[in-house]
């Protein structure tokens, strides 16, 4: 009996010390599971965690991406160490993570967004209006809001979009900011003139600006550039709206206006020479020009259509834009809904008689700068002579007063179409579109190599897409946009090579495989920097990360406001600053780029237990 006590008892002794080992080990955290030093709160002491039992810990799934890691653990931690048990849900790619927020799976889901058009109506628009294009919410208070402020002027709005950040994040908890990103590119200067190379705070990359250290290679060698997605959505601009597309999409179709770099409406390498606004900021003008033809596909080469890009290619890719059932699987509408019509001014006199927004007359405003005088409004874009004095204009009317309509303009997705070519080729019925049979305009596979290769794409753009695979897209320069100008194109060939994993890009930039790395890791700044023959550009970015709530699906979260706040204040910014060595800003939503509220959201373990208990009492 002695003995088997004593077998026993060492047993016993070796388990625990097992056990021991074997929780030491799951705690054991390697350095990207490592967060931030606990942050120092404004009166100078440390934060310190909520205080929990095993017992008492409330479960929250993140979804998120693989390559969110850092921002995963850090996440994590913070709300481990505030109450939470946190269950993973961690996706390989944007794909596989769209279809489980689509399919409900997650209770916050790590996100981002990127205001491309520099207006703070198109940052919250889409994401939190009922029946946005991205939205999953339906807030009647909140949509009001959206609506108050898009009609309003920059001296006005200010004070609605602190009133609806308030809502929409504080009162509500319907979102969790993390940070803004700065806006990167690493560019191989031996290579490239580094002085070509564009960073536009909100606009994607202007290609055609670029051009080689030797410019005799201009016409020779090829840009070899790389993004990370290599599904495009649509080569049609108004099917798409993600990061597959939204820089190729640029470049391939022009629009009425443009952004400058620091986010200000230009008509400068667009297709308007320039632009008025009638006093109501209801109408707003456009006047023409007439060096800009459709570009095709032939034998793998870049042609002239011979077509001319006029007042009614303009009129038909805006009513598509904002008619919700002009396409299947339409996917930014809501960014155009303001537009109530598009159409082409005939009367000369019309431009006299109606007032601009500062003062003059919509001719006056129109006729600044020109190098002849309106002499003449064409109905025929194939009679457009603005060298004699002979334009189109086209005039746009909104709802209501919506001056903002101009950066959507800007959008990639208002890029200019052929009427004639989408609509012989979008010949199906849109109500009983098959995707198994029915090939639209823009369809990826028509450009893709192989048996389904048909390009059939018209580019109104510095170019034009010929073929693309799995490792890359090639593109070549459209002829007939704007030669002989400063707008036209400097480099005859680019190809867009499809690296998914950033060290990977970082590796090819330094190889010398590509010659420009757009949207450089915070993270791999340094490297950039010790690189000799790289140069490294950055702004802060219209980028916001934050964590989307599932309000959507039948879970805790999506009815328990006390569970999204105490979600909410369990996010230390100061903790994902310090980790990104000061490289990213602190963000109370999505418009915090754009629109100084003075919002801002400071970390609260004891508003958390007090949130918490709310949530527990109210089950």
């Amino acid at each position: 009996m002695r003995q088997s006590y004593r077998f026993t008892k060492t047993l016993t002794v070796l388990l625990l010390a097992l056990l021991l080992v074997l929780t030491g080990c799951t705690s054991v955290k390697t350095k990207s599971d490592t967060a931030a030093p606990a942050a120092e709160t404004k009166d100078g002491g440390e934060q310190k965690a909520a205080d929990t039992t095993a017992a008492s810990l409330v479960d929250i799934e993140l979804l998120a991406m693989t390559s969110s890691e850092s921002d995963v653990n850090i996440i994590r931690d913070q709300l481990t160490k505030n109450g939470f048990n946190v269950k993973m849900n961690l996706q390989p790619d944007y794909g596989s993570f769209k279809a489980q927020q689509e399919a409900g799976n997650y209770d916050v889901a790590l996100s981002s967004w990127t205001t491309v058009t520099g207006n703070p109506d198109y940052a919250v628009r889409s994401l939190f209006k009922t029946g946005g294009d991205y939205s999953i919410m339906s807030d009647p208070e909140i949509d009001k809001l959206i609506d108050k402020a898009a009609t309003q002027s920059p001296e006005d709005y200010t004070a609605t979009y602190k009133e609806l950040e308030q809502k929409l994040v504080f009162d509500k908890a319907y979102i969790a900011p993390l940070y803004i990103s700065l806006k990167s590119q690493a560019i191989n200067k031996d290579i490239l003139n580094p002085e070509s190379v564009r960073l536009s705070k909100s606009r994607a990359l202007a290609w055609e600006d670029i051009e080689f250290k030797d410019a005799a290679k201009n016409k020779t060698e090829p840009l070899v550039l790389t993004q990370s997605a290599s599904t495009l959505t649509s080569l049609d601009p108004i099917k798409g709206n993600d990061g597959s597309i939204n820089t190729i999409n640029t470049n391939m179709y022009v629009r009425l206006i443009n952004l400058t770099d620091d986010d200000k409406i230009t008509s400068d390498g667009s297709l308007s020479r320039n632009f008025g606004i009638a006093d109501d900021n209801s109408e707003y003008y456009f006047i023409l020009r007439d060096d800009i033809d459709f570009a095709k596909v032939e034998n793998g080469k870049a042609v002239d259509t011979g077509e001319r890009v006029g007042a009614d290619d303009v009129i038909f890719s805006l009513d598509r834009a904002k008619n919700k059932d002009s396409v299947p699987d339409h996917r930014t509408y809501s960014l155009h809904e303001h537009i109530k019509t598009v159409e082409a001014v005939s009367d000369l006199s019309q431009l006299d008689s109606v007032k601009a927004s500062g003062g003059g007359t919509i001719r006056e405003a129109l006729e600044k700068g020109l190098d002849a005088p309106i002499s003449e409004l064409v109905a025929d874009k194939k009679q457009a002579d603005n060298a004699a004095g002979k334009y189109q204009v086209v005039k746009l009317t909104t709802t209501e007063p919506f001056p903002q309509v101009l950066n959507y303009l800007g959008h990639q997705s208002a890029g200019i179409v052929s009427k004639k070519q989408v609509e012989s080729i979008n010949t199906y019925d849109v109500a009983k579109f098959d995707v198994t049979k029915d090939i639209p305009y823009g369809d990826q596979n028509t450009v893709t190599e192989g048996a389904s290769y048909n390009n059939t794409l018209y580019a109104s753009g510095p170019y034009i897409l010929t073929t693309k695979n799995d490792y890359e897209a090639k593109f070549v320069k459209n002829p007939a946009y704007m030669p002989g100008t400063d707008n036209e194109p400097n480099i005859s060939n680019i190809n867009v090579r499809f690296i998914a994993d950033a060290d990977s890009a970082l590796a090819a930039l330094r190889s010398g495989e590509i010659y420009s790395y757009y949207g450089v890791p915070e993270t791999k700044f340094s490297v950039v920097k010790g690189d000799a023959k790289l140069q490294l550009q950055t702004i802060e970015s219209n980028g916001v990360s934050y964590l989307l709530f599932n309000t959507s699906e039948n879970r805790p979260v999506g009815k328990s406001a006390d569970l999204r706040k105490a979600v909410l204040y369990s996010i230390n910014q100061d903790e994902i600053l310090q980790f990104y060595e000061g490289n990213k800003i602190k963000a109370a939503s999505t418009v915090s780029p754009l629109v100084d509220t003075g919002n801002e959201l400071t970390a609260d373990p004891a508003k958390v237990k007090e949130f918490l208990a709310a949530y527990a009492a109210s089950k």
